[in-house]
């Protein structure tokens, strides 16, 4: 009899999974204690963001990084926050693809910005983001912009706030 429960809790579980959305998030030890919560550390080379929520702790997420030649590094600061975006491409997006509209509007499936976009300065050439490609996550695909899921995303900018620090190292 217990084997027939085990057996069906552990359908049942599997079941309940497959229809949750898959998440790329984690709650995660950080042995590196100098980041203050409340700080956003992208490590570019494990494709990974890292919300800093308690001496020692995060929320771990996969993104998408820049393009070899398009990475970069540095601290910036949270100086926009936007839900369901418009999206104009920049100078060298619309150069390599011209065929781009000079806008996409915030919602449609064609908007690259997915559904929120924290923008980074001073600058604010630069973003985390979510995407309407998720299959580039965990990738190096993007001109500089960091890419999330979209739950992923709605996850992280309920946690920032206009100021947030983010480390960018490699």
């Amino acid at each position: 009899m217990f084997r027939h429960i085990a057996v069906a809790t552990l359908a049942l579980s599997a079941a309940i999974a497959a229809a949750l959305p898959a998440q790329a998030r984690e709650v995660v030890g950080m042995r590196d204690g100098r980041f203050d919560p409340g700080t956003i550390v992208i490590r570019t080379g494990e494709r990974k963001l890292y919300y800093v929520v308690s001496p020692g702790e995060a929320i771990r997420y996969t993104i998408a990084v820049g393009k070899a030649g398009k990475q970069w590094r540095g601290v910036k600061y949270v100086e926009e926050l936007q839900v369901d975006p418009a999206w104009a491409p920049p100078a060298e997006v619309k150069r390599d693809n011209p065929r781009l509209p000079d806008v996409i509007p915030g919602g449609s499936p064609r908007n690259p910005m997915g559904a929120r976009v924290i923008g980074l300065g001073p600058g604010g050439q630069y973003a985390i983001h979510g995407t309407n490609m998720p299959n580039t996550v965990g990738k190096a695909a993007s001109y500089g912009c960091f890419r999330m899921h979209n739950q992923d995303v709605i996850d992280l900018y309920a946690r920032v706030q206009m100021g947030t620090p983010v480390v960018v190292l490699p």
